[in-house]
């Protein structure tokens, strides 16, 4: 007799072993695929649940857009300013540069610079058609140098570089030309403090010169402040005949500037001082920085509070299974089967809205400059105007690794989310559950 009841209890253990002894076994899946789903009585856990798929999906789609958004903005301002400024600029110590051309060969020699640019640089009064006047900065460029900047020779938006090669005109930007009401073959007026010595004094040198070609660079500081000179006028201009203030770099790998360093003095053979374009924008660029890893932060709150949101869920859920639970433990289930349960019911919601959230964020980004095109016409304003935030449009670049981090991140605050309430129904005691039924 006791011999067929050890041979029975045996069977039924082997059986329960079937049923609930495989770590995410199909039955453990059924079961948390039936507390997923909603049902009547269990329709304010489903609100709950949906608002935490809700939650999770904007956060991550939030936390991509607005990252790549970042990414995009840093990336079109580097594009910009180390377009028209060299990646590194040459200055003399001891004398100025008399032997520039010969110089800018020998350092455009060095392995891994691009160009060398001899260039002076200037600030005016400038003036219009409306007799109105604002600051400018002038640079004095040669003409075949100026083709090699493609950011401005690949944007004239009207005119042309011939009279500007002939020595017989200057290059403006879009928004200077506009601000004075200037076409293409006007005459813009300059005034230069640092004028003519004359026996009265010093007199402010005033010079008006046909405009050439007219740029947009899609940055508007730029756009609105700067016009190019040919070299040998702007040398007449600020008395610096047959002389150069500096020698503008552009390599082929700006993050590798500092290996070039000593091959470009060598190259010189003088004294030169030596800067670079992280050294020259390295506030604004460190600004950036910081605002972005301080948005990750924030936004990251709201991953964090969807996941709270799947706690206080499942916990409920726990509750109202407790009858559930306890069957299934007296079938056999062991309490691991049950954690693995109730974690893959939180845990579906979380990797649902993660990876919604994600195509979301994708398709959003790969929209952006139309979908503020529309809030701006919906609204009547401009949205991220570009007298404020300097870009013309509103960029996007998702990097693979960022995007990867907000996924693995938003997965892992939704798996420890769900640890809590999975361990409390793992521990709940079959004897307690049934015993007021």
């Amino acid at each position: 007799m006791s011999g067929d009841i050890a041979q029975t209890a045996g069977k039924t253990k082997s059986k329960s072993k079937a049923l609930f002894g495989e770590a995410f076994c199909a039955y453990e899946r059924m079961v948390a695929w039936r507390y997923l789903r909603s049902r009547r009585r269990e329709a304010f856990i489903s609100v709950i649940a949906g608002f935490s798929f809700v939650g999770i999906m904007l956060g991550v789609a939030t936390l991509i857009i607005v990252m790549a958004v970042m990414n995009g903005f840093r990336g079109e301002l580097i594009d910009r300013i180390l377009g028209v400024n060299g990646h590194m600029m040459v200055q003399p110590i001891d004398e100025p540069f008399k032997d520039y051309n010969d110089l800018a060969i020998r350092i455009a020699g060095v392995e891994g610079v691009k160009y060398a640019i001899p260039m002076i640089n200037g600030q005016a009064l400038v003036s219009g058609y409306r007799d109105s006047g604002t600051g400018a900065l002038v640079r004095g460029i040669r003409a075949e140098d100026l083709t090699k900047l493609g950011v401005v020779s690949d944007n004239i938006q009207s005119g042309d570089l011939v009279g500007f090669a002939a020595g017989e005109g200057v290059a403006i930007g879009s928004r200077l030309a506009s601000n004075l009401g200037l076409v293409a073959g006007d005459t813009i007026k300059l005034i230069s403090p640092e004028g003519d010595v004359t026996p009265l004094g010093v007199t402010p040198r005033i010079k008006s010169y046909p405009v050439s070609a007219i740029f947009e660079i899609g940055m508007s500081e730029y756009d609105a402040s700067m016009i190019f000179m040919p070299l040998p006028e702007a040398q007449l201009y600020f008395n610096s005949d047959g002389l150069v203030q500096s020698i503008e770099l552009f390599v082929d790998n700006p993050d590798e500037i500092d290996s070039l360093r000593p091959l470009i003095e060598q190259a010189a053979d003088r004294q030169i001082f030596i800067t670079d374009w992280r050294q020259q924008n390295r506030t604004f660029f460190s600004a950036l920085e910081v605002e972005r890893n301080v948005m990750f932060m924030i936004l990251t709150l709201i991953v964090l509070v969807a996941a709270l949101n799947i706690v206080s869920g499942l916990i409920m859920l726990v509750k109202d299974k407790g009858h559930d639970i306890a069957i299934l433990r007296t079938m056999g289930a062991t309490s691991g089967a049950i954690l693995r349960i109730f974690f893959m019911t939180g845990a579906a919601i979380g990797i649902t809205g993660t990876f919604a959230g994600v195509i979301l964020g994708v398709i959003v980004c790969w929209n952006i400059e139309s979908i503020r095109q529309f809030f701006s016409w919906l609204s009547g304003t401009t949205l991220f105007n570009p007298e404020l935030y300097f870009l013309s449009q509103l960029p996007a670049d998702m990097n693979l690794g960022e995007t990867l981090t907000v996924i693995f991140m938003a997965i892992g605050l939704s798996f420890l989310a769900t640890l809590i309430p999975a361990w409390r129904a793992s521990r709940l005691d079959p004897v307690d559950a049934l015993r007021y039924e």
